[in-house]
């Protein structure tokens, strides 16, 4: 991509950033939250523009400035999560923080060209309160030799399906392993329109890395922004031949996170029956369906008729769980005047099926500002949902749940 600095002042702008944060123990002065700040913040995995310089120096300049405010009350610690804890306090959500404790959806690895380093990623988590999260790679990249971070800046090169995300992320979870956040390795290489490979590959990542990975995605079922990359929607027929990896992931208790856009706007649930076929042929699997079905190409449907349609599709398969990851969902529909109640509302009612998380996407022209400002918009629904969502959703009960883990979402202050 043009326009970004060297590759070596971007980490070293992050890596100051950081250490003036954790030397100070405060959070930065916000950035613009409102809809559509993604165009600035350049925090957009589909493929936005990296900020600019001048952005970049702001963004320095206002987490400079933070280092002299007032420090935020503390997150809860890890350890404050397990079952074991003496007398674990209540959350306080009147004075801690109203994002997720956990992010199910982050991409530490990029498209294309070098990635944030894992230890300052994990810095991020440090300083947002986020104490788990799922690590994901990136099942599908660019050829090595692409200039570009992103698929829609190279429109026409092929994004190929590798293990070599997966492979990494193994590898810094073993060299570096945090003991204050929980992590989740993801295996995001398959190509689901190639079952026989998706077999081999849980098998290698089992053989190398035994017992790590513990979740399945983000993998694609259809994604209309690869259309211009080589992807295409996985025939209806094909899933069928999924049965030999999906039975390996209901004997192993692993969950499958699928991307599946529900459709455009000229056709808003073309898709649809795809997505239909996996919840119908597989019911004992675990499923996550990303975003809720919606994407860029589909930012109008109105929300009575979103809602609908997830709610019908809950109720048939009680296995599955929807992620509400991704700014777009905020900005173009949690936020959409007139309609955010109905989304509240929602996920008020089917509170134990939903998970949350940012969707970023490690690239090396992203900071802990990116991080920092994808957390609290895709957070910002939480804090208008009831205290009992807020446990299972935002403080991490429903993910503890999914993953058999042996933690428990602190009770909120008042609750009962």
């Amino acid at each position: 991509m043009t326009g970004n600095p060297p590759a070596s002042a971007s980490r070293m702008t992050r890596s100051q950033m950081n250490s003036n944060l954790q030397m100070n123990g405060t959070r930065p002065v916000p950035a613009s939250l409102a809809p559509g700040a993604a165009l600035l913040s350049g925090n957009d995995p589909e493929g936005s523009a990296a900020p600019r310089p001048a952005i970049r120096t702001l963004f320095a300049a206002l987490l400079l400035l933070a280092a002299a405010g007032c420090a935020s009350p503390s997150p809860h610690p890890l350890d404050a999560f397990s079952p074991s804890a003496a007398a674990p306090a209540c959350y306080d959500r009147a004075t801690q923080p109203q994002t997720a404790i956990v992010d199910s959806h982050l991409h530490v690895r990029p498209f294309g060209g070098p990635p944030v380093p894992f230890d300052e990623i994990m810095g991020y988590l440090r300083e947002t309160g986020v104490r788990f999260a799922n690590i994901y790679g990136i099942g599908q990249m660019l050829p090595i030799d692409s200039p570009c971070t992103y698929y829609l800046d190279c429109i026409g090169t092929p994004v190929i399906p590798t293990l070599k995300n997966d492979f990494a992320n193994a590898q810094s979870m073993l060299a570096d392993p945090p003991d204050d956040i929980h992590l989740t390795l993801a295996m995001t290489f398959p190509d689901l329109s190639d079952p026989e490979s998706v077999v081999a590959g849980i098998e290698l990542l089992e053989d190398e890395f035994p017992g790590m990975f513990r979740w399945m995605g983000e993998v694609n079922l259809v994604k209309q922004a690869l259309f211009g990359n080589g992807h295409v929607a996985v025939p209806r027929e094909t899933i069928a031949a999924w049965a030999p990896f999906m039975r390996i992931l209901r004997e192993r208790d692993i969950p499958i996170a699928i991307h599946s856009d529900l459709g455009s706007e000229e056709e808003p649930t073309r898709f649809l029956p795809l997505m239909q076929e996996v919840l119908d042929r597989y019911p004992d699997n675990r499923v996550i369906w990303m975003h809720m079905g919606l994407s860029r190409e589909l930012t109008t449907m109105p929300g009575a008729d979103h809602i609908g349609l997830m709610e019908s599709t809950l109720d048939r398969h009680p296995n599955l769980m929807l992620d509400i990851t991704w700014r777009v969902i905020d900005d173009s529909y949690f936020s959409r005047a007139g309609e955010q109640h109905l989304y509240v509302d929602f996920l008020n009612r089917y509170s134990e099926r939903i998970l949350p998380g940012t969707d970023f996407l490690a690239s090396s022209d992203k900071d802990f500002e990116v991080y920092r400002t994808e957390l609290e918009v895709t957070s910002r629904i939480l804090r208008f949902v009831d205290d009992e969502a807020f446990r299972n959703i935002a403080l991490g009960e429903n993910y503890f749940r999914l993953l058999g883990l042996d933690y428990e979402a602190p009770v909120v202050c008042g609750q009962g």
